[in-house]
C-alpha cells in the first residue's frame, strides 16, 4: 500500500495522529528533504527509515519503489509541507501505483491553500488554484486578463512577490487581495486590501512562505460575439495579423480566441 501523508505547513503540532501512526508503520518513508522530515518525526518520537524523493529524482525513485509496492510493502509518501502531489513531488508515483492496482490511501491534513483561503476572508462557493505564479512579466499580464471571476489562490516566492503584486495592481487595482505569510508559524501575517493598496504595502521582498488569495472580480459586461468578430475583422483590415487581433479582442472581452478567429474568417 502507498500511504500519502500530509505534513504540517509550519507548526509541527498540526500533524494528525493517524499520519504519525502510518509514518511509523511504513517500511520506508519517501520525503523531499530527509532532514526536515526527521525533525518532525523526532519531535513526535516516531522512528522511520527515510528515503529522499524530490522533483529531481522522482522518475528514478518511482521505478525503484513500484516493485516494492507490488510486492506488498507499505510505503509512506510525505513532502516538506502540505499534501504530496499538490505542487509537490508525488503525482507520478501515485498515478503509477493506481495504474498497477496498488492500493493508495490519502490522509487528510494541513493545506496552505485552504488555510489561506479561509484566513483571507474571501472564501466563496468555489475557487481556482493556480500553483505558483508564472515568472515572466508577459505571462503575468496574460494571467490577470484571464483571471476567473471567482476567488483564486496561488503560491509565490517572497522575492518575486513585489513585482507580481505591482503587476496585479496595475491590471486590477480594486480587486480584493490577501497576502498570507508564514501560515501557522510564529510570525504569521495576513495582509488584506485592494490589489493596489497591498502592492504599495509590499515594495520590498518579505520573508517566509507566501500564499496569495485574489478575491472575486467585478462582473464583466456581456459582449456580443458578432460585434467582437467584426472588431477582429476591422483590425485585420488595418494590417494586424488575424491571430494577433483575435488574441487582443479575446483578452478584452473574455471570449474564446479560437472562436473569434474562426468567426472573423
Amino acid at each position: 500500500m502507498l500511504v500519502v501523508c500530509p505534513t504540517p505547513i509550519g507548526n509541527l503540532e498540526d500533524v494528525t495522529l493517524r499520519a504519525l501512526r502510518e509514518l511509523g508503520e511504513a517500511e520506508i518513508v519517501l520525503c523531499e528533504d530527509t532532514r526536515r522530515t526527521r525533525i518532525l518525526l523526532d519531535r513526535h518520537g516516531v522512528s522511520a527509515r527515510l528515503v529522499s524523493f524530490h522533483r529531481h529524482n522522482e522518475a528514478a525513485r518511482t521505478a525503484e519503489i513500484l516493485p516494492r509496492l507490488e510486492a506488498g510493502e507499505k510505503v509512506a509518501l510525505a513532502s516538506d509541507a502540505g499534501l504530496p502531489g499538490v505542487n509537490d513531488p508525488g503525482a507520478r508515483l501515485i498515478a503509477a501505483a493506481i495504474d498497477q492496482g496498488v492500493p493508495v490511501s490519502v490522509l487528510p491534513g494541513p493545506s496552505a491553500v485552504e488555510t489561506a483561503l479561509v484566513a483571507s476572508g474571501l472564501v466563496g462557493e468555489r475557487y481556482t488554484f493556480l500553483g505558483y505564479l508564472p515568472r515572466a512579466k508577459e505571462a503575468l499580464t496574460r494571467l490577470w486578463a484571464e483571471l476567473p471571476q471567482g476567488t483564486t489562490v496561488a503560491f509565490e516566492s517572497p522575492r518575486r512577490l513585489p513585482a507580481s503584486l505591482a503587476s496585479l495592481g496595475a491590471a486590477e487595482p480594486s480587486r480584493p487581495v490577501a497576502v498570507c505569510r508564514e501560515l501557522t508559524k510564529r510570525f504569521e501575517e495576513v495582509v488584506r486590501g485592494s490589489a493596489a493598496d497591498v502592492a504599495a504595502r509590499f515594495t520590498e521582498a518579505p520573508k517566509g512562505e507566501i500564499t496569495l488569495v485574489i478575491g472575486p472580480g467585478a462582473p464583466r459586461p456581456k459582449t456580443d460575439e458578432h460585434e467582437a468578430s467584426a472588431v477582429v475583422s476591422e483590425l485585420v483590415e488595418a494590417g494586424i495579423p488575424r491571430r494577433r487581433a483575435a488574441d487582443v479582442v479575446a483578452r478584452l472581452t473574455g471570449l474564446s480566441k479560437n472562436r473569434l478567429y474562426r468567426d472573423s474568417l
